[in-house]
C-alpha cells in the first residue's frame, strides 16, 4: 500500500531537525487543503506516515516546513525577515501503490530535497 513519509537534517548542526511544525497539503487548482499536520521526532522523522490508506491518492501536494521556527527554538538570531522561514515543496504523486519518502535538509540560507525510497 502506498503511503507518503518525510524527514529533515538540519546542517547546520549536523543533526536531525527534531520539533519542526510539518503540514501536508493537496494542491486542487489554486486551492490548499490541509491533509495532514505532524512534529517531527527526536530523530528527524514523523512518527507516522503522513499520507496513507484512502488518503493515499495520485495528485499534486504541498509540504510546509517551519524551518525559522526551529532555528529560532535552538537560539539561532534570525533577521526580521528570514531568508528561509518556511520551506514549501510542491510535488506530484503518480503512482499510488508506491511509498514516497520526501526527504529535507536544511540550514538557514539553503535547502535540498530528493525523491527518497
Amino acid at each position: 500500500m502506498g503511503r507518503l513519509t518525510t524527514h529533515v537534517l538540519d546542517a547546520a548542526h549536523g543533526c536531525p531537525g527534531s520539533a519542526i511544525s510539518v503540514q501536508l497539503y493537496r494542491v486542487q487548482g489554486e486551492q490548499l487543503e490541509l491533509v495532514a499536520s505532524a512534529v517531527t521526532n527526536s530523530d528527524g522523522r514523523c512518527d507516522a506516515p503522513l499520507l496513507q490508506g484512502e488518503e493515499y491518492e495520485t495528485g499534486v501536494y504541498q509540504l510546509q516546513f517551519a524551518a525559522g521556527d526551529y532555528y529560532r527554538s535552538r537560539g539561532l538570531t534570525l533577521p526580521d525577515q528570514a531568508f528561509l522561514d518556511v520551506v514549501v515543496l510542491r510535488f506530484g504523486i503518480d503512482a499510488a501503490q508506491e511509498h514516497y519518502h520526501v526527504p529535507l535538509l536544511i540550514s538557514p540560507y539553503s535547502y535540498s530535497t530528493y525523491r527518497g525510497s
